[in-house]
């Protein structure tokens, strides 16, 4: 009766989970983001009258739309050529200030990297035996080894990321002999759902499915 009980909670709590996470991210969002937007934007109504939840929550959902809106308008901006120069200026003037410009430079670099248009940071699931030989881990191929390392080792090296479980975000970069990682057919995304979830969510497999392999380019 004792495990039955248990096992009806646990159930009735995974139910529950997805629900309580998305509520908690929207409360998150509105108080750090829509209600201080909400004071900014709407300073003219009296702070009583915005007090009333009946007109705090919507001028706060009102206030994130605006704040999203601009966010576009920027990213509009940023696109044509007006846009450019004037963003080019402000880069200019954060570069000559000091402890600034390097977070913004350190910051700038990562957001480039990720946010690369032309070529993806992970263009293929490979595995590959790590930390030792008859174990093995996903990783995730970024690129060639090129310049000083390729110039050092001589060898025709592959970069591979490989990340922890269950927090992608941080792994190993690894410098491989191209032979010693296989390319998978699994895409990115199902990679990393493999790794999120510590091996529970396996994609399917087709044997004959015909792949393209970033390796021989």
């Amino acid at each position: 009766m004792f495990r039955s009980i248990r096992t009806a909670f646990i159930t009735g709590l995974l139910f529950l989970l997805p629900i309580g996470v998305t509520v908690f991210t929207v409360g998150f969002v509105l108080d750090r983001i829509g209600n201080p937007a909400s004071e900014l934007f709407f300073s003219f109504i009296k702070e009583n009258i915005r007090g009333f939840p009946i007109v705090e929550i919507p001028l706060q959902i009102l206030s994130l739309l605006i704040v999203v809106t601009i966010i576009t308008l920027l990213g509009y901006l940023s696109r044509i050529f007006i846009g450019q120069i004037l963003f080019k200026s402000f880069e200019g003037i954060l570069s000559r200030v000091p402890l600034i410009n390097s977070i913004y430079n350190t910051v700038k670099q990562i957001v480039d990297t990720f946010s690369h248009q032309e070529k993806a940071v992970f263009q293929e699931v490979v595995m590959l035996e790590y930390p030792r030989k008859g174990i093995y881990a996903i990783g995730f191929l970024t690129n060639k080894a090129k310049g000083e390392i390729q110039a050092i080792t001589g060898e025709e090296l592959v970069n591979v990321f490989v990340p922890t479980t269950p927090n992608p975000t941080s792994g190993f970069l690894l410098m491989l002999s191209k032979e010693s990682v296989t390319p998978m057919q699994m895409s990115i995304s199902d990679g990393m759902k493999l790794i999120i979830s510590g091996g529970a969510v396996v994609p399917s497999f087709e044997q004959n499915k015909a792949s393209n392999d970033p390796l021989d380019d």
